[in-house]
Order: C-alpha cells, then structure tokens, then sequence
C-alpha cells in the first residue's frame, strides 16, 4: 500500500527533478563519480524491528495492549545476542523504529502528551510518524524517562561486539502532532516559525490549507483500535489551518489510505513544483563530498533543510553509523547533497541508504545526492518474486546487472524487509528452502551490502494477525511476538534451544553464507554472466538454473542456483574461453569445491581454452565453488 501510494502521489518532486535534469541529463554512458572511499569487503546489514526482538510474550493477541502483548526493550539485545547476530555474519545493525514516534500507549506520567487514536495506525503506532526527533521510543527502555541512556548504551554495546549502528530518519514527513520535549538549547520545533496563513513560504516547515481545518479520514472498514471505546476516540483532530499530508495530498480531508497520521515536509519546492533554492552547478555529479559541502557553505537554504541536517548530526555525534532514509525520492537531491555532505564531513565513513523507486533517478540521488546505497527493490528484488513465482525465467538477471553495471555497489540487495512480504510467506517464496537459491544470488551477484530482516534466518513467515498489521508482513504498528525470534532466543539464551531442527539448519545456511560473502575478495570483484552461453549450448541446462562467476587476483567463483522446486538437472556446464584466459588457466583439470557446506567437490576441466564442470544439483539449491 505505502509504495502504491507513494508512485501516485511522488509528482511533486519528481517534477522538481525533472527541471533540473533538463539542464544535466543523467545517463548511463556518464564515467563513474569520484570514489571516496575504499571498500574492501562486503557488508551485511541486520535489520531488527527493535519493539519486536526480545519479546517473550507469546499471547498474540490482535489489536493487543502493551500488557498483553508484551514489547521488547533496548536491554534485550545484550552481549550474547548482539555476539549471536555477529557470528551470523553481520556487519552493520539497523535498529528500525527507534526514534520516539506517536504511539496510544500512555506515557504521560514521563511528560508525554497522549497521541489521538484517530490519527495513530494501530495501538504501537508507525515508526515513520516521528513525534521527537531528539529522542527515542519510551516502548524502549525499561525505564522511560532514562530511554536516552538506554540506547546510547546499546550504541556502546553493538559496537564493543564489532558491529556498527543503523537508524532511521524520515524526512520527507513527520507526526501530525509533533511535540519536541527533548529539544537540545536553541532548536526551534517544526513550524514553530511558519507563516500560517499562505499555503507556501521557503522557510516553513510544512504546506498549509489556508482556513480550512483538517478532518479525520472515514472508513466504511476501518475504525481507530478497531472500535474499542477511548476517551480521544471522537472522529476529530483540531488542526487549523490543516496542513498537507505525508503522502502530498492537499486535502484537508485526507483518504483513509493516505499517510493521514503525518504531514509533510516543505523543503523549497514550490507547490506548481519548482525548486526554490540554489541548484548543483553542472558537473557536481563527478565531485566529492568535501566540494559538495564546500558548495553549500553559506548559501541560503531553506529552514526544514538545516533543521534535518542538526538532526542527523545529533546522532552522528552519539555514535550513530549510518543512516536508513524513508521514502528518500520524495525530498529533493540538493537538499541530500546539503545533508549527507554535513554527516560525511564528521564521520567520511557513514553508511547512508535510501528508499528509492524509480530506477531514472537513480543516478541522481548517489552521483547528485551523495547516497551510498539505494534500493534495489524495482528490477532484482520485483524480478526474483517473479521468478520464485513461477511467471518469469532467471535469465534477465544478467541484463539488470548490466543495465546498473556502473553503479552496482550502490544497488543495496534484500529480499525481506518491514514494508515487504515475509520471503518465507505464502505471499512469496511459500517455505523458507524456495527462498534460499534467491538469497545466494542476491548476495553473490554484486559488490553491494546484502540485508537479512530479523527472523529471515529463521524462515519467519509473518502469520501472525497483529491488528491494523495483518499477516505475510511482520507487523510494525501493533504490539506483538515473533514466533521464530522468540524460539532463537530461548528465554535471554540466545543459543537456538527451541527451533525445530529445520529452523537451525536453515539458520546454519544464512550463517556459511553470509560468512563467506564478507571475507571473499572475490565477491568485491569482477561478474561475468555465463547465463547465455549454456542457456543457449548446454544439455539439460534447465531453464530454472542461473549462473555466473566471480573473481580477484586471489578467488575465482563458480556460481550456480536452482530456482526450481521440483527439477534437479544435470549437465556441463561451460565457462567461455575469454573467462579461462582471464584467470590465466592452461588446460588441465583443476579441483573445485563449494563453499556453502564444504562438501561438494567437482572438476573444472580446460580443453583447448574452455572450460567445463559437470553439475548435477537438485530443486532449490545452489553451489559457490570456488577454484
């Protein structure tokens, strides 16, 4: 629903971007930016929905309270557990919904103000409706009023573990009712300052309705905490002059499927869609961060522009690592070029992701934005679901790849988040072995980060009906347990000691997996596709096998996936004369084993320069064998 809405309603800066790249067309054929950094290894990136992890309730309860339900704490994750994640071979964690969002649970007594049902989805409210952006989600900490301390000591934890911290910030749109009780001395809360009265100034931090009063959406479907009686339950929200909608919408009676429990933010985009601020001077797409932000220093830029920047740097100051940006597509690249060249600035090695969609933008917002990593959601993720669906062939595979070569390293690679259906679910790949063959091409194919979801591992698949969250997706507004998480977890041991034995190996695949992904020069090397020769010349090629190498001066890779569940092929498989002569083979025979289980060993054999391996592998699995 959200990325529906999201291509609906994205006009406005998309029509923005689009007056600029009439001055500087992006294309392919552009030589790639200035490297900044070095990039050795791969990195993996371990979501957790942070309210969900260490709960231990297992009542389940839809539309369930806090006390019945149960919510899990920053002291959840503890050495143990923050060592478990680790050992499965991740690098980076992204606690997701940390910053204090609207929520119905009352926390008055610690100075909170009640948020209205009416304009809070669920009882746990959304993480992407943040009512303090100097503070984090009282759900969180054992003691509430001491929250602040309580994830910056989780900060020091994860990192004394040898892992850095992700969190998220979300730009484009914040809660209706935001309220900065945790303001540091100085700062100024959203729209403090605005000039009410006009639909659209430079400096105010939101678009308004001039007159007219904002009306809670109404559904002949949906009530607030599905009709259960409250006292701030009433059908109303006072709001005057109302003000845009989260998703763009300008009525001041949003739809019921709008993002009607936020607003959205003004950066400087006049509402016919034209930039109201200073724009990159052509070429600052080959430029580095440090030119980037000496461009920007002492321009006048608008208000919400340097009231994000100080949030972000907040964070970067308490040790924060990188960022996640909600829905990054909807605010313009100038201000990400003003932003992420601040953080840069204070830590070069900020790991910066974003949530894009539309791949013709795409080189904007890394080349113009300064983003390190992008979704690719639309053509590998959108494709892989097709193929695990039954509806299309791997082989295009090869041709994304190609189509984003010059920018592959910053294509970020998932196949299950908390806006995504569960890869384990009846919604997608229907059990967790379909799901695997997906993930060792996901995480082989290129030099991006790979992201595992929490319980992925596990082959979670989402059943549960949390309330305004319904199953296929692990609920981010409810309160509620994670089957899978919780049996790993084992009551604070954190060892495994209630999964079925399916669920530990599985667990034991995403670990050798993962492992191998980060410590392989070869990974951070060169692809060649060989998908084409032996779909094109090889016997018993099937067509649900995908293929392709991957190799260093030091690792040479042979990779081959089965994406069907029934057909186990046999055949030899041919890699082409010019691969051969790359890796400097004579001919001979030269040993192969893969690295997945340490078990399979076969031959690559050279024959007048080419070469040849024979594979016999069986529905949904694949070989890493490495020479």
């Amino acid at each position: 629903m959200k990325k529906i809405i999201f291509l609906a309603l994205i006009a406005l800066t998309l029509a923005a971007n689009a007056q600029t790249k009439k001055k500087k067309p992006m294309t392919t054929k552009k030589p790639p930016p200035v490297i900044e950094k070095k990039v050795e290894r791969k990195e993996v990136v371990y979501q957790v929905f942070t309210r969900l992890f260490g709960n231990t309730n297992t009542t389940n309860k839809p539309w369930g309270t806090i006390e019945e339900n149960g919510v899990g704490k920053f002291n959840d994750f503890t050495d143990k557990a923050l060592k478990a994640i680790k050992d499965l071979g991740v690098t980076y964690i992204w606690y997701t919904g940390v910053p204090h969002h609207a929520t119905v649970t009352d926390y008055t007594k610690y100075g909170i103000s009640n948020d209205d049902p009416d304009i809070v989805k669920g009882r746990a409210g959304s993480p992407y409706a943040v009512k303090d952006y100097y503070n984090v989600d009282p759900d969180l900490a054992v003691n509430p009023a001491n929250r602040l301390k309580e994830f910056e000591a989780l900060i020091a934890r994860t990192h004394k573990n040898g892992m850095k911290v992700i969190i998220d910030i979300v730009p484009n749109h914040i809660a209706r009712k935001y309220e900065g009780k945790s303001n540091p001395p100085g700062v100024r809360d959203f729209g403090a300052d605005d000039k009410t009265n006009v639909e659209y100034d430079r400096n105010n931090n939101f678009y308004y309705i001039p007159n007219e009063s904002f009306q809670v959406p109404t559904s002949d479907t949906y009530k607030p905490l599905n009709g259960e009686q409250n006292p701030l339950i009433d059908g109303n929200f006072y709001e005057k002059p109302a003000k845009w909608t989260g998703n763009g919408s300008r009525q001041a009676k949003p739809d019921i499927n709008d993002w009607y429990e936020t607003v959205k933010v003004n950066y400087g985009i006049k509402p016919d869609g034209s930039k109201d601020f200073p724009t990159l001077p052509e070429g600052f797409d080959q430029k580095s961060f440090q030119e980037h932000y000496a461009f920007w220093k002492g321009k006048d830029v608008p208000n919400s522009w340097k009231k994000f920047r100080d949030i972000a740097l907040y964070w970067t100051a308490k040790g924060i690592d990188g960022f996640r940006y909600d829905m990054a597509e909807m605010v313009p690249y100038e201000f990400w070029s003003y932003m992420n060249s601040a953080i840069k600035m204070k830590n070069p090695s900020a790991f910066l992701l974003a949530e894009v969609y539309n791949p013709n933008e795409y080189r904007n917002y890394i080349r113009l934005g300064k983003m390190d990593y992008l979704y690719d959601k639309v053509d590998l993720y959108d494709h892989l679901k097709q193929v695990i669906y039954g509806k299309a062939l791997p082989d295009p595979i090869s041709g994304i790849q190609e189509r984003y070569s010059d920018i592959e390293h910053h294509m970020f690679h998932f196949l299950d988040n908390h806006d995504e259906q569960r890869l384990a679910s009846s919604a997608f790949a229907g059990t967790p072995e379909k799901g695997k063959p997906l993930m060792v091409v996901s995480t082989t194919l290129s030099t991006s980060p790979t992201m595992v979801y929490f319980g992925q591992e596990l082959g979670e698949a989402g059943n549960e009906d949390a309330g305004f969250g319904k199953p296929t997706r692990t609920s981010i507004f409810d309160y509620i347990g994670v089957p899978t998480i919780q049996r790993w977890a084992n009551d604070g041991m954190y060892d495994g000691g209630k999964l079925t034995d399916s669920e530990k190996d599985l667990r034991d695949f995403y670990k050798r997996l993962l492992n191998f992904s980060i410590n392989s020069s070869a990974l951070m090397g060169k692809y060649q596709q060989i998908q084409s020769i032996n779909r094109e010349s090889t016997t018993g090629y099937d067509e649900g096998i995908y293929s392709f190498v991957r190799w260093s001066d030091s690792q040479k890779l042979i990779i081959v996936s089965n994406f069907s569940w029934v057909t186990t092929s046999n055949f030899e498989l041919k890699i082409p004369e010019n691969i051969i002569k790359e890796w400097h083979l004579k001919d001979g025979t030269y040993p192969i084993k893969d690295q997945l289980y340490n078990k399979t060993t076969a031959e690559l054999k050279v024959v007048n320069g080419t070469g040849t391996v024979n594979i016999t592998i069986t529905p949904s699995e694949s070989f890493i064998f490495s020479l």
